[in-house]
């Protein structure tokens, strides 16, 4: 169990809060994040890859030069792998690259990670509340109240973000925005800092805390 201050929307301590959630073993953490990780970058990748073989080459129907009599190496086709705009040799082809991991697992290392990530999480009660229309400069604003370093990565966790704070914040490059719902392990690690609304604190425990 891990007990955060929780802040107001000016930065100042307005309360309280735990997030008790069940993480991996010291010894075995580390491997089983990277290892989350790997499988979420892997599942990103395409597989689109192809080049073609000898066979998939067009021309080459006949022999460019008689067998004897040139001087040069004998050759069959133009289409061979020897010779430019030949077929490639093991070239990559269309491929999944996924892993497999088990449901336990995953929730096991986003629970890890989020949990080590504690002492840079930042709990704000009613995040984003007094916002009538977008402005992207009141969220610059609040992480500057909150003590964040200017220029860092954030990622911005809260239960059910309405348009007016999504449209605030899509225009920050370094700020990411995701629902309490959907939490994944890279953008846990990724970002400098969290913050996190107080009522995404309750999704999180509700959603990743029955295991």
């Amino acid at each position: 169990m891990a007990s955060c201050v929780v802040l107001d929307w000016e930065g100042k301590e307005s309360g309280k809060a735990t997030i008790d959630l069940k993480v991996a073993k010291e010894a075995s953490a580390v491997d089983l994040m990277h290892r989350s990780v790997l499988r979420q970058q892997a599942h990103i990748r395409q597989g689109s890859a192809s080049t073609l073989t000898r066979s998939e080459v067009r021309g080459g129907g006949r022999k460019p030069y008689k067998q004897k009599g040139t001087g040069r190496a004998r050759q069959g086709s133009i289409r061979t792998p020897l010779r430019p705009g030949g077929g490639i040799i093991f070239g990559p082809k269309p491929r999944t690259y996924s892993l497999s991991m088990n449901r336990k697992e995953r929730r096991l290392a986003l629970r890890t990670a989020l949990m080590a990530r504690i002492t840079d999480l930042k709990v704000v009660k009613d995040f984003g509340k007094t916002l009538k229309t977008p402005k992207t400069s009141e969220i610059t604003a609040v992480l500057e109240r909150l003590g964040l370093e200017p220029n860092s990565k954030v990622l911005i966790i809260l239960s059910n973000p309405s348009e007016v704070i999504k449209r605030s914040i899509r225009n920050l490059q370094k700020i990411k925005l995701i629902a309490a719902d959907q939490l994944n392990v890279f953008d846990l690690l990724h970002a400098n800092y969290l913050v996190v609304g107080e009522d995404a604190l309750t999704t999180i425990q509700e959603v990743y805390g029955n295991d």
